[in-house]
């Protein structure tokens, strides 16, 4: 849902050489050539040294694009804070191509990005045919997560990177270091008076507070992760966080720091999976996931495997959890202000100079209405109508867009504090980067996951709407000729949100109407992935609670006993 060097609503951006520790060594795309010098393959690509292990070699000639080995390859950084590292799932499938040259893969990736750009749509108030079953808040809670395991600060989208290169400067674990940072010891100004709560910021004028900020030209937040404020949704989803960790404080006097964090974070890891992934992956391909009581299995685990600990696989972080793209709106009503009406970033070319962007501090009048975002107890909220004028509808429950292969028109030109280099299109920039990442097509990953590929016909790109209106949908990669180049070779991103746009289930919403909507969500591919890898990084994690304690439940108050989902948290987290 998001990458970490873009929001995932702008929302994801990404360790040791090939004989990883973290992953099993199950062979490379293509051997090399041994008859070669030390110096020179046959194909007059530099080849390795004959000194680095057989399997890093072919990793280098299976990469060597044009004489240039990949970035890292030869070097493997370490942070000496966050360990965890990025690799692959499926180590043994060969690199995608889209053309006869690098420059030619690029320009075809470059065409399809602006195939999945919608054009421009106002923001508005009123329901809206895109609208899924989702709550609008599950988008932040995706980039917030994101956040939580993956962290690439260095990887450009000019250089090929060898993922087993690349350190995550986040830890593979549901943790919440986006949170806590390195904790009150080593960050002592992110807590108030050396904890163990955290401060808060001014106050906004609906009462609630601002992230803490420094004194600085713009003021930036001092948060364990300075992404949660690169709009004003997630930055106020972290502040959230900050409350929520602070009300378990109060509500467990007693209790030491690692108490506390533990109470903060089972109760988060239970809403990930036990909310979350249903609302996004499909049901079927996580009940194949359980064993016959409905618990989760680590021997279900079929693709995500790691020797010592978890690592951070690219199919998840660049393509697979890259759908909260897909499920932003054109825009967000953030209270009664009228004022707050806005993108999720500025489209100057039709006059909104000003969106949701962040990375300052908040705006007074734009403290969140968080029952305009998710369904809180006892704040049920109407559907509305298309009127957008109706008081009703201005105070509707919001709901992100479906998952399919259309990006909303704010997200094809991203502001420079989110993307600093070309291109400002998310959609091109997912896609250029699953390329220079070395990333296998969808039909490939498909294959060795047991799952028959889509047909070309079924891969389509547009508006997973009920019924279509014109401009909706954009054709398919059979029917589009200027998408000849994925004929058969689809890049997985979009694979696997075509897939999710064919694989539907139906959603009474959480409103005072008897509404049900067609809902995509994650398929067999998609949904696989992602649910593996969540439910790896809390079996690979001592800590969490399904490794330490599988049959512990909840034990902060929820509408429901015995379980907790993300409204009861922020509910929790607001005094309710």
């Amino acid at each position: 849902m998001a990458s970490k060097d873009e929001s995932q609503g702008g929302v994801a951006v990404m360790p040791e050489p090939t004989a990883s520790n973290n992953q099993p060594k199950n062979g490379a795309p293509v051997k090399p050539n041994t008859q070669a010098s030390d110096n020179q393959s046959q194909g007059g690509v530099p080849a390795m040294p004959a000194r680095y292990p057989e399997t890093m070699r072919a990793m280098f000639a299976a990469f060597a694009h044009h004489g240039k080995p990949l970035r890292g390859l030869m070097s493997t950084p370490k942070s000496p804070n966050f360990q965890g590292r990025f690799g692959r799932m499926f180590r043994s499938l060969p690199a995608a191509s889209y053309g006869s040259t690098d420059a030619g893969s690029r320009n075809a990736l470059m065409t399809l990005g602006a195939a999945m750009s919608a054009d421009f749509d106002a923001p508005k108030d009123g329901n809206d045919a895109e609208e899924s079953g989702i709550p609008a808040l599950y988008t932040y809670f995706g980039q917030f997560l994101d956040h939580d395991i993956t962290f690439d600060p260095m990887t450009t989208l000019i250089q090929h990177s060898d993922p087993d290169a690349l350190t995550d400067f986040r830890t593979p674990a549901l943790d919440l270091d986006n949170v806590y940072g390195r904790g009150p010891g080593d960050q002592p100004y992110m807590y108030d008076n050396g904890g163990p709560k955290f401060l808060l910021g001014d106050a906004l004028a609906n009462g609630a507070p601002d992230l803490p900020r420094n004194n600085a030209n713009p003021r930036r937040a001092l948060i364990g992760d300075p992404r949660n404020d690169e709009n004003s949704i997630v930055s106020q989803l972290q502040c959230l966080m900050l409350r929520f960790h602070n009300r378990v404080v109060d509500d467990n006097p007693t209790a030491d720091f690692p108490a506390l964090q533990r109470i903060v974070r089972w109760h988060y890891q239970w809403v990930v999976i036990n909310d979350f992934l249903p609302k996004i992956v499909s049901a079927g391909v996580l009940t194949a996931l359980k064993d016959s009581h409905g618990k989760y299995e680590k021997s279900k685990l079929k693709f995500y495997h790691w020797k010592n600990e978890p690592f951070m696989p690219v199919e998840f972080s660049v393509c697979a959890y890259r759908l909260g793209h897909s499920m932003i709106r054109p825009g967000y009503r953030m209270n009664d202000d009228d004022t707050t009406l806005l993108p999720i970033f500025p489209v100057p070319s039709q006059g909104l100079n000003e969106g949701l962007t962040g990375f300052r501090a908040m705006k007074p009048n734009r403290g969140i209405d968080w029952g305009r975002f998710i369904n809180l107890p006892g704040d049920v909220r109407s559907y509305g109508t298309n009127n957008g004028a109706d008081a009703a509808t201005k105070k509707r429950l919001q709901f992100a867009y479906r998952i399919d292969t259309s990006l909303v028109n704010p997200l094809a030109g991203l502001p420079g504090a989110v993307a600093n280099d070309p291109p400002p299109s998310l959609a091109q920039r997912n896609l250029i980067r699953s390329f220079e990442l070395g990333l296998p097509t969808g039909q490939d990953v498909a294959r060795a996951m047991g799952v028959t590929p889509l047909d070309d016909a079924e891969i389509v790109i547009g508006k997973a709407v009920d019924a279509p209106g014109a401009g909706d949908v954009k054709g398919n990669i059979a029917s589009m000729p200027e998408l000849a180049a994925f004929a058969g070779r689809c890049p997985l991103w979009t694979y696997i949100l075509a897939e999710a746009a064919r694989t539907t289930t139906s959603v009474k919403l959480p409103v005072t109407e008897n509404i049900q909507i067609t809902t995509p969500q994650l398929g067999p591919v998609g949904g696989r992935i992602v649910a593996e890898v969540f439910l790896g990084m809390l079996f690979g994690d001592n800590d969490s609670y399904l490794s330490a304690n599988p049959n512990w439940t909840p034990t902060i108050k929820s509408v429901t006993p015995g379980t907790f989902a993300l409204a009861d948290l922020i509910n929790y987290a607001l005094g309710g």
